[in-house]
């Protein structure tokens, strides 16, 4: 992965790392394979996937559904040079989308450059503004990019942070960065939050069939990066795309109590 950046006020920092997942690079490469080498579930993939839709917790609550996307996208072995990374802005209240004015993302696994042909297509078609601060310390995104580097080579990333923002102007925005087989686009966002293990099994239930049958109605009660699920699902239904669950369990599966739980859900979208 590049990693060589003259001027280091262009690059955003990891804000998560050694919180979310580790810090040191050698630990969290062998984290992240672990979790996409242990998701035995998946069986081996003989497409490529076009999206997907990933949980973005820390490492030890959804690591292990998110490695089942990545597995995933591992296996096809897909020619990946672009991804547009697309998710919540959980600490900046914004209406639209946001792409970020900077030059690269980095983690501790090196520094990813920014796809400027992607972000200026956003700009010019007015589809999405610029802004570094709802970017600056959102996890949504970042917490895709280990798993990124782990699996691809070197690539171009595009991270698009949403606001208030309808599953039509979602939509627009990745149509016209969909590109062909180099561009993958990743929907960052848990599901349910702060329900009794049942209760959360029960919604997220519901948020899986809206999923499967390629609704753009779920709520953000029912997952946190609902309007990039809504904007990906108008399209696989416009494009009559095919859409697999791979995995969903929650917190109190993986990493906590079951008073109070997350839900995590991976999901594979496939064009004809």
């Amino acid at each position: 992965m590049l990693s060589l950046v003259r001027d280091m006020s262009r690059v955003r920092p990891p804000a998560v790392a050694g919180l979310f997942y580790p810090r040191d690079a050698d630990q969290l490469r062998a984290a992240v394979t672990g979790y996409i080498d242990a998701c035995t579930q998946v069986a081996p993939a003989r497409r490529r996937p076009k999206a997907l839709i990933v949980p973005h917790a820390g490492f030890p609550y959804s690591g292990a559904v998110a490695g089942c996307a990545y597995r995933v996208l591992r296996d096809s072995a897909a020619p990946v040079s672009k991804v547009v990374v697309i998710g919540p802005s959980h600490r900046v209240p914004m209406r639209g989308l946001a792409v970020p004015s900077l030059d690269w993302f980095a983690t501790p696994l090196g520094n990813i450059p920014i796809d400027r042909e992607g972000r200026q297509r956003l700009r010019e078609f007015g589809l999405a503004g610029t802004s570094d601060a709802p970017h600056a310390a959102e996890h949504s995104l970042e917490l895709q990019l280990p798993f990124l580097q782990t699996v691809l080579a070197d690539f171009e990333l595009l991270p698009i942070a949403v606001g208030l923002a309808p599953p039509g102007q979602v939509a627009r925005a990745l149509d016209a960065v969909w590109g062909g087989p180099e561009t993958l686009i990743v929907v960052s966002s848990d599901l349910s939050h702060h329900h009794t293990y049942a209760e959360a099994r029960k919604l997220d239930d519901l948020a899986m069939h809206s999923i499967l049958e390629r609704r753009d109605d779920l709520a953000d009660e029912q997952a946190c990066g609902a309007r990039g699920i809504n904007g990906l699902m108008r399209i696989a239904r416009r494009r009559d795309l095919e859409v697999e669950l791979l995995d969903q369990r929650n917190s109190g599966d993986t990493a906590g109590d079951r008073s109070r739980v997350v839900g995590y859900g991976s999901y594979a979208v496939y064009e004809a």
